[in-house]
């Protein structure tokens, strides 16, 4: 068979399977949760086994760094992935609960009720994680889900598909309601985006590569790609605070969307700010590059050109800027960002109050860390992506930003006139 044959056979599965899974009960899911997790516990040593595959193949292809960082999978990330199932089990299940309930003045009763969105195709990059995190959302959301990762973690995220069919499977649910595309050709992607009979909504994680070949989805998107999160330093902040929010903003996990890129400071405290954050950061290993501004302060950062104002390294490198006002920072961001996840640190209400209100970012913080920016954190167990869109989701995307909704009109014989 043709990759375009083989995609749709594999995708016409999950269409079959997504009836009888957006009826699926509670408890059946429920099952199907604390199955995988349990399977995933067991199966530590044969995850890492897998991953090691796929560790050695980037290697050998010569990658390293943050790429390797994030394909990686150990005992903490393990048990992260079980963990984060049995939070979503544990979460209420959004379909059929309603969400707004009215009767008209003919005495017409109109309830607006959550059910699933159908059929969830995931297309992700190196992450393995995002397998498990995928299907355990997707499904518990009455949804369908096709898995389609890349070649570079394929050994991975083959074996935790087998650990979702096999759990699927014991809970009594449709092995096919969470359908793995092992096929690494690209072509797979373009069939995918053609088949919107066949597929309601595709999520996208990756870099600007997947972006590309996603242009001109006749599927609608929901789409995770940039990062470049900044964090502001007003005059008003308190510094010390500030050094432990970047710092932990920009090293804890310098290779996921949510870490900070941009360090934008206001001239009032750079003298004071700089050298410190610099120290700290350079001791942690960040390679920081600045303005001129921040160059006169600290001789020793290397110059930012234009292009860093706009990157997303996913690496332990920062740029930094000095600003002169809230406005500037603000007009920073909406020029250079991407609208995921932006900071501020402030002890001045009126000057936080202007950026909650100002910056249009799908997360917005006050004296706080943007690495939060991640559906574990939010309480959601897991998550697909994290949306920048303005139609739909917005941000980490939980259990309810997996369903649509439908209207239930109930009578007693009413026609309109």
């Amino acid at each position: 068979m043709t990759v375009e044959a083989d995609t749709i056979a594999a995708i016409g599965r999950a269409r079959a399977a997504a009836p009888a899974m957006a009826i699926a009960t509670t408890r059946a899911k429920n099952d199907f949760l604390r199955m995988l997790a349990g399977a995933i516990r067991e199966s530590r040593a044969e995850i890492i086994r897998a991953n090691a595959l796929d560790l050695e193949r980037a290697r050998k292809s010569g990658r390293g760094g943050a790429f390797v960082e994030r394909l990686t999978l150990d005992d903490k990330r393990i048990e992260a992935m079980a963990a984060g199932v049995l939070q979503v089990e544990a979460l209420d299940d959004p379909v059929g609960t309603a969400i707004e309930k009215w009767t008209r003045p003919n005495g017409l009763e109109i309830e607006k009720i959550r059910v699933p969105i159908g059929v969830i195709a995931m297309i992700y990059e190196s992450r393995p994680n995002v397998t498990v995190d995928a299907a355990a959302l997707t499904l518990k959301a009455g949804n369908a889900v096709v898995l389609r990762g890349g070649s570079e973690a394929l050994s991975s995220n083959a074996f935790l598909a087998g650990l979702i069919s096999h759990a699927l499977k014991n809970a009594r649910l449709n092995p096919d309601a969470a359908t793995f595309i092992r096929d690494p050709d690209r072509e797979v992607i373009q069939v995918m985006k053609r088949s919107r009979d066949l597929i309601d909504m595709i999520i996208p994680r990756g870099g600007q590569s997947l972006k590309n070949a996603l242009d001109g989805s006749a599927v609608p998107l929901l789409p995770h790609f940039d990062g470049k999160c900044h964090t502001y330093v007003d005059r008003a902040a308190n510094l010390k605070m500030a050094e432990e929010i970047c710092l932990n903003a920009k090293c804890s996990r310098p290779s996921v969307c949510n870490s900070m890129e941009k360090l934008l400071v206001h001239r009032a405290v750079a003298e004071k700010f700089l050298p410190s954050i610099v120290a700290r950061m350079t001791a942690a290993g960040v390679e920081i590059r600045g303005d001129d501004a921040t160059r006169k302060i600290v001789p020793t950062v290397r110059a930012a050109t234009d292009e860093d104002w706009d990157a997303e390294y996913l690496d332990l490198i920062l740029a930094v800027k000095v600003v002169d006002s809230i406005d500037e920072a603000i007009a920073f961001i909406a020029r250079h960002g991407s609208h995921l996840a932006d900071a501020i640190v402030t002890g001045d209400a009126e000057t936080a109050a202007r950026f909650e209100r100002e910056v249009d970012s799908a997360t917005v913080y006050v004296n706080a860390s943007t690495r939060f920016t991640d559906g574990f954190e939010f309480g959601f167990g897991a998550e697909t992506g994290i949306s920048t869109n303005r139609l739909h989701a917005r941000g980490p995307m939980g259990l309810n930003e997996l369903t649509t909704y439908k209207y239930v009109l109930r009578g007693t014989g009413q026609v309109r006139a």
